[in-house]
């Protein structure tokens, strides 16, 4: 069976009112995160069965295809866990909640997270997660020598912006022996994370030391053997200066890998993403523009880590030395 692929963009009929394909379009949005929730729980073929016209809007979308009599989500969104299904509907939802509030001419909200209510910060949150495992589980194994690093005692990672700690709880599980150090400028935010670390009740929670700092204040030297930074939600004067201080931070021979945008040629999610960017205090660095920033900094063995289709790109490179 071939998989036709999502539209790529929206195909706005003049002769019609474009803003009811857009409509539409926010409603078929709403059916996928809808039955990726499910499907943390449940397996898929199920879900699609158990809500026949949801499932016709997914269809029509482009979004599953029929085998038969199965129904099959589009290879994008076939996740390969729970967890994962849940973090992937957490993300678009969050983003579906901004675009909301944007709608609603909302400005308190134009000035970055510190303006996102609780609950946009515990779904960002708890879907960054996600990303934890996968850098513990596709891009330590990949990078020489930092899974033998992060398996020693005295290991650190540090996560930048940890928001509410899901990530860093998650990076904490894989790696036994390390500790996690996650900061951020929000207290809010960190609050949130003590009461998420409490509640998880782990050993790894345990490994796991937040603190209320600006990534551009960080000062420490050789520390640490991993060094997580998810670009797109720094400013972009922020990170200019932020990157040479996180790089002074690493271990010789130590990583630090950059959660970054994929490079976007349609037009309207260009300008989507550009807009969401300014209105989140974030930046317009993609992932080809990371890389050659890391190289120029002198770090060495670049490489790149596509996530799923259309989604975030993780850039590694490391600090020269052993």
């Amino acid at each position: 069976m071939s998989v036709a692929p999502p539209p790529s963009a929206l195909s706005l009929d003049l002769n019609d009112d474009p803003a009811a394909t857009l409509e539409a379009a926010a409603w078929a949005l709403a059916a996928l995160i809808a039955t990726l929730d499910d499907a943390a729980t449940k397996p898929p073929a199920d879900v699609l069965a158990a809500d026949p016209q949801r499932t016709a809007v997914l269809e029509a979308a482009g979004l599953i295809q029929r085998d038969g009599d199965t129904l099959v989500l589009h290879p994008s969104y076939r996740y390969p866990d729970g967890p994962t299904n849940r973090s992937a509907a957490q993300a678009r939802l969050s983003s579906l909640r901004q675009a909301v509030a944007a709608a609603a001419g909302d400005q308190g909200q134009a000035g970055g997270w510190a303006d996102q209510d609780d609950e946009v910060l515990l779904n960002q949150g708890r879907a960054s997660a996600g990303t934890g495992r996968a850098i513990a589980g596709t891009v330590v194994p990949a990078l020489p020598g930092l899974a033998d690093r992060l398996d020693g005692q005295g290991s650190r990672i540090l996560d930048i912006g940890t928001g509410i700690a899901a990530l860093a709880l998650a990076l904490a599980e894989a790696f036994p022996r390390t500790e996690v150090v996650g900061i951020d400028v929000l207290e809010r935010a960190l609050e949130l994370a003590r009461k998420e670390l409490a509640g998880a009740g782990t050993e790894a929670a345990g490994r796991v030391t937040l603190r209320h700092a600006d990534v551009v204040d960080v000062a420490e030297q050789a520390a640490y053997d991993l060094v997580w930074l998810p670009a797109p939600f720094l400013a972009e004067a922020a990170l200019a200066q932020a990157l040479p201080r996180l790089i002074e931070a690493l271990k010789p021979g130590a990583w630090i890998v950059v959660g970054t945008n994929p490079a976007v040629t349609a037009p309207l999610r260009r300008a989507v993403a550009g807009w969401h960017a300014v209105r989140n205090g974030g930046n317009a660095y993609d992932a080809d523009r990371m890389a050659k920033a890391l190289a120029a900094y002198g770090l060495g063995d670049v490489r790149r880590f596509p996530t799923v289709p259309g989604g975030p790109v993780l850039v590694a490179a490391r600090r020269i030395g052993s």
